[in-house]
């Protein structure tokens, strides 16, 4: 812009508007081109605009629109949001511009295409696909997201209350007014490790046990309802059934019969968690921690019994080899063929570990004579 004495020249390039003013008090617009004004008194005054894509100042149009309603009309698109709506404004076609409840926005629409897509966050919460792919990602104060896996479940609260349950996927709701939030419960069976606690015996023997249970949630709805921290109630719960079976048994029926402890822990549990959303498919016994002057008289204790066992088997045996020996000596006593045959197995065994045997037959008698008196099996009396 060229200041003269009298005249102005003020040029206005494409894209751009400027806004005359005389004494403070819209004149004019002037649109691209050259313009001569003359200013006697220095009263006017041109301000330039970008309106390409660009905004107004919502205050000033507030001004304008009450001086010059038509041409605030010609030049302007306003937004204005109420209670419990929002709007995505679009420029030339493109999602710019999200707006929340109670906000005014003034854009120019001489150069630029103003698109306004007003949404109602009051009757569903819900924010669709599609602008949740228009609007801006960083809008942490007005949209909140959840994505609830294969193995989750997500139930729904709006202020405080249930709403509906989740199903897997992605999902984001407006939070302009409203409180919400997502809880997530997961489905796969979890392991829950008790931890050893000293406990007195029947026989008041201090003891720890450590015990493992499964859980899993089948019913997400109930449990949000019904336990505020599924694993600490029930590691509580175990905690008790434990105390309350090791109190009324021995050492000795602890160590003995863990399968029935395992059973009646379990029984006692799942009466409990009926009600709950929550199954108990395992609960037992992993270690029983005895302190050590009694873990030394039970190791004593069970290896005498293995000795006793030891000798037992040993009697049991030397008893089993004495009576066969003596239905052999029975056998051989009632035949002696029997005892003839023993002798010449003997012999054979004998003959094995000997590296040379002389024999001799005496004079006269010859070769044939050895082979034939070497062995006999009747006297000569007795043939």
């Amino acid at each position: 812009m060229t200041w003269h004495v009298l005249m102005k020249s003020l040029t206005v390039k494409d894209g751009e508007r400027a806004l005359l003013t005389r004494d403070g008090r819209l004149e004019c617009v002037l649109e691209p081109g050259r313009h001569r004004l003359f200013d006697l008194r220095g009263q006017l005054t041109a301000e330039i605009f970008n309106v390409v894509r660009a905004e107004f100042p919502a205050e000033r149009y507030a001004v304008l629109k009450a001086a010059r309603p038509d041409l605030a009309a010609d030049l302007f698109e306003a937004v204005e949001t109420k209670a419990n709506e929002v709007a995505i404004v679009s420029l030339d076609g493109r999602p710019v511009h999200l707006m929340t409840p109670w906000q005014a926005r003034v854009y120019w629409k001489v150069a630029t295409s103003v698109d306004v897509e007003r949404i109602d966050v009051g009757s569903d919460p819900r924010v669709t696909a599609r602008h949740l792919a228009m609007i801006e990602r960083n809008r942490p104060t007005i949209v909140t997201e959840a994505v609830v896996d294969n193995h989750e479940a997500g139930l729904l609260y709006v202020e405080g209350r249930l709403l509906e349950r989740l199903a897997p996927g992605r999902h984001a709701f407006w939070i302009a007014g409203r409180k919400i939030e997502v809880k997530r419960l997961d489905l796969r069976p979890q392991a829950v490790e008790i931890t050893a606690q000293e406990m007195l015996t029947k026989d008041r023997i201090a003891l720890r046990v450590t015990l493992t249970a499964f859980r899993r949630i089948v019913d997400p709805e109930r449990v949000v309802a019904a336990v505020p921290d599924v694993d600490a109630w029930l590691y509580r719960l175990v905690q008790f059934a434990i105390r309350e079976a090791v109190a009324g048994r021995s050492l000795d029926e602890v160590l003995s019969a863990k399968a029935a402890l395992d059973a009646e822990l379990r029984d006692y549990v799942r009466e409990r968690i009926a009600d709950s959303g929550v199954e108990v498919s395992e609960l037992g016994v992993k270690d029983v921690i005895l302190p050590g002057e009694i873990r030394e008289l039970v190791n004593k204790v069970v290896e005498a019994e293995r000795v006793a066992k030891a000798n037992l088997i040993r009697r049991q045996e030397e008893t089993a080899a004495t009576r066969s020996l003596l239905n052999t000596a029975r056998l051989m006593e009632e035949n002696p063929l029997l005892l003839r045959l023993k002798e010449l197995e003997s012999l054979e065994r004998l003959v094995e570990k000997v590296g040379r045997i002389d024999l001799h037959a005496g004079d006269g008698q010859g070769f044939d004579a050895l082979l034939n008196k070497l062995v006999r099996i009747k006297s000569a009396e007795s043939a």
